[in-house]
């Protein structure tokens, strides 16, 4: 087995590819291919279209519209079938297709896996045994060759608000066949009680692997790896508080802005301009030319993530210094191609020439991030954020929350996007130990009477998630945000976001609590010499550099909601030797971070700023269930968006 590189990342999506088009392969002729819509933009991104057509796939339509023709005698589904509407809705247009024209071959493909929930669909609407089924296991997907992501929309509603533990298993399912390929990992560590039932459940699946087959092979590949040190898992509900803070970097105000999904977001033309395709054909149409209102109107799709080098740049810089990085690269470009003018010799002319495509790569690049800088700007210059982004402040330092109640009071008045507000009491909520029962009630009322009366089922998803409750109603523990603002330094003055030393810089002084959890496992020492003189710091004498685990900040960690585990996977001797042997021992491990329940930029920037002071010691990748934000768990509860789930 090859040791763990960087080129893992590649060979996951190289690996999903296969899968999917020797599913294809499988079909012969020509297809159609029916896609559900939350897993176009995860298919794009170890698949393209064309790739597609070379294997026979004619047209792609979407699930949710219904509109898939007779073109073609196969048509292929491709859904999750985790959800009892995704089957009902195939079986409804299998049964119109059937209806226009009997002599057609149905495929389902369902991923990660298929389900006892969509048999029972298919079987009571009388298809199941007329359609083809097979299985795409995609579980994670390299978002980057650092991050890999399992792209579950709905984990954060399904397992906080719903119960739901599906999104534990397909975890425990991505992170055992992360270890089938590279071996156990030697410790896990974690926080948190669905983390703890991820663990659990690996272990279950370690042990049920084991007895299915007791072979040698399967003692090598259940053995712990020289090239993993270690996983970490924390449980969402660890911090919801970081969640619902508004993300301060360029990534992350992109995505509170226009929101990013699968490395790629909707914006409009008027605002990064038309894509190179779009201008070839309005300019081959001439003759009808669209009308500004409709040019306006026009979105258009772009790709962020490190394929474009200027934004690998930018993602996880605090966004006050965006501005001035982008004019010290325009500067640098144009000095660049005015370079030209200095070309004394063919050879010199010639090697500007080659560099020209990088030029132009970099000034569309230039373009498109300075648009989308200047709309950030206009959102963080209005009224409504700055209140919003005080107000946060405020809480997170810890000052009294019920200063700002006029303010939320008042945007309540000028109808300000309920999400905002909810967002800012949730915060007050969790990072307060719960509102005045007094306070809560006439906030209620007040969104109520101004926001209309089916938002009382708002309320009470919140109250499910644990995200708006009164003091008084609050059952078990929950995370003491007052505690650990001092014991693990939360608050950082003097932030430098130019040349940041803390990952403070990635809230402007706040640093994620969920973070610096993490650091007290992977950077201890770190994490004393910012509490160096606190009440804490009887820490010190377990918990240098040597100690793993958590040793040393049990007792902090008491006042973050949820079970400490350390465990140590072992195997057997000889498996252990012949796989050591097999990868060397000059390989850096490689620290695996799974968050269960989501992540937001904003952490993975400070996660990146960890593994850079790392970097000569260990490689971080950062894995999660999907991305998060404080607007998208809003939505989780929002009546609206309920409604449209069912």
């Amino acid at each position: 087995m090859a040791p763990f590189s960087g080129t893992d990342a590649e060979q996951l999506k190289d690996h999903a590819q296969r899968d999917l088009l020797d599913l294809l392969e499988g079909i012969r002729g020509k297809k159609n291919l029916v896609v559900q819509k939350s897993l176009a933009g995860l298919i794009n991104i170890f698949v393209k279209f064309s790739t597609l057509q070379e294997y026979g796939v004619d047209k792609i339509f979407w699930l949710e519209t219904g509109n898939v023709d007779t073109s073609q005698r196969h048509v292929v589904f491709l859904a999750r079938g985790e959800n009892s509407q995704t089957p009902m809705a195939i079986a409804d247009q299998i049964k119109q297709l059937r209806a226009r024209d009997s002599d057609h071959q149905f495929h389902i493909f369902w991923t990660p896996r298929r389900t006892l929930v969509s048999d029972k669909v298919l079987e009571s609407e009388g298809i199941l045994g007329d359609v083809h089924i097979a299985e795409l296991p995609v579980y994670f997907v390299p978002l980057e060759s650092d991050v890999y992501s399992l792209e579950l929309d709905d984990a954060f509603d399904e397992l906080f608000l719903r119960g739901d533990p599906t999104s534990i298993y397909l975890s425990a399912k991505a992170l055992m066949a992360l270890q089938i390929k590279l071996g156990l990992f030697p410790r896990i560590t974690g926080k948190g009680d669905n983390a703890r039932r991820l663990v659990d459940l690996l272990a279950r699946m370690r042990s049920e692997m084991a007895v299915a087959n007791p072979s040698p092979s399967s003692a090598f590949e259940l053995s712990p790896s020289p090239t993993l040190e270690s996983l970490i898992i924390i449980d969402r509900q660890v911090d919801f508080g970081t969640v619902l803070l508004t993300q301060l970097t360029y990534e992350g105000l992109l995505d509170e802005v226009f929101q990013i999904q699968n490395n790629q977001t909707e914006v409009d033309t008027s605002v990064v301009g038309a894509s190179s395709n779009a201008t070839a054909a309005q300019s081959a149409s001439a003759k009808s030319t669209p009308s500004p209102t409709s040019q306006q109107t026009r979105k258009r799709k772009v790709q962020l993530d490190s394929t474009d080098k200027l934004y690998e740049q930018l993602r996880d810089a605090n966004f006050a210094i965006v501005g001035p990085l982008l004019n010290k690269i325009a500067r640098r470009l144009e000095k660049d191609f005015e370079s030209r003018h200095g070309a004394k010799s063919t050879s010199e002319l010639r090697e500007f020439v080659q560099k020209l495509p990088v030029y132009q790569a970099e000034q569309q690049s230039l373009k498109i991030h300075s648009g989308l800088t200047e709309e950030v700007i206009k959102f963080t210059k209005s009224d409504v954020f700055n209140r919003a982004l005080e107000i946060q402040h405020n809480i997170a330092a810890g000052g009294d929350a019920s200063y700002h109640h006029d303010n939320i009071e008042e945007m309540i008045a000028r109808e300000t996007p309920i999400a905002t507000v909810l967002r800012l009491l949730c915060l007050e909520s969790v990072f307060c130990g719960g509102m005045k029962p007094k306070d809560l009630e006439r906030f209620k009322v007040q969104i109520l009477q101004s926001y209309g009366y089916q938002h009382m089922l708002t309320i009470d998803a919140l109250d499910k998630l644990h995200l708006l409750q009164s003091r008084g109603a609050i059952i078990g523990p929950r995370t003491n945000y007052p505690n650990v603002r001092k014991s693990l330094r939360l608050i950082v003055d003097d932030v430098n976001e130019s040349n940041p030393e803390d990952i403070a810089y990635v809230y402007s002084g706040y640093a994620p609590l969920s973070i610096r959890v993490i650091q007290c496992v992977i950077q201890k020492q770190q994490i004393l010499s910012l509490t160096k003189g606190s009440q804490n710091s009887a820490m010190s004498g377990s918990s240098g550099a040597s100690a793993t685990g958590w040793k040393g900040f049990e007792d902090v960690l008491k006042n973050v909601q949820g079970p400490t585990f350390d465990e140590v996977q072992r195997g057997e001797d000889k498996a252990v030797k012949a796989r050591q042997i097999l990868n060397g021992s000059g390989e850096k491990k490689a620290v695996f971070i799974f968050f269960l329940g989501g992540i937001t930029f904003t952490e993975i920037a400070a996660l990146r700023f960890i593994a850079k002071q790392e970097e000569t010691r260990r490689r971080i990748i950062i894995c999660t269930t999907s991305i998060i934000s404080g607007s998208r768990m809003m939505q989780a509860a929002l009546e609206e968006t309920q409604a449209d789930r069912k």
